[in-house]
């Protein structure tokens, strides 16, 4: 299964708000860090993540992340995740990555 990648620019607070929905895996998790460093290099603002529809993520997805948020780091900026299922977040949480991200209140975290 792929993953569909949708992203707005919120002017008023200079966010952007990045939904990510299906699986991350070893096929697709280049193209999601190529997507978000992209926005990175067009606006250097934090990344408001939505992983609601998000079912799957594997340790080269996380290897995504930590890539991009090493690259938000520089500017001082940060990556903030919300809408975990409990499953994405056991990954989170297993890898210690919990710690890294900011997640949000409301977001599963058995």
């Amino acid at each position: 299964m792929n993953f569909n990648f949708n992203y707005n620019f919120d002017n008023n607070t200079k966010i952007w708000d990045v939904s990510i929905s299906g699986e991350i895996d070893i096929y697709n998790s280049n193209e999601l860090r190529e997507h978000l460093i992209s926005l990175v290099e067009k606006s250097k603002n934090n990344i408001y993540m939505n992983f609601k529809n998000l079912e799957y993520i594997d340790s080269t997805g996380l290897g995504a992340l930590v890539s991009v948020q090493k690259k938000v780091k520089e500017y001082n900026g940060c990556i903030t995740l919300k809408n975990l299922n409990p499953n994405v977040f056991k990954v989170f949480k297993m890898t210690s990555l919990d710690k890294i991200f900011v997640i949000e209140e409301g977001a599963s975290n058995e």
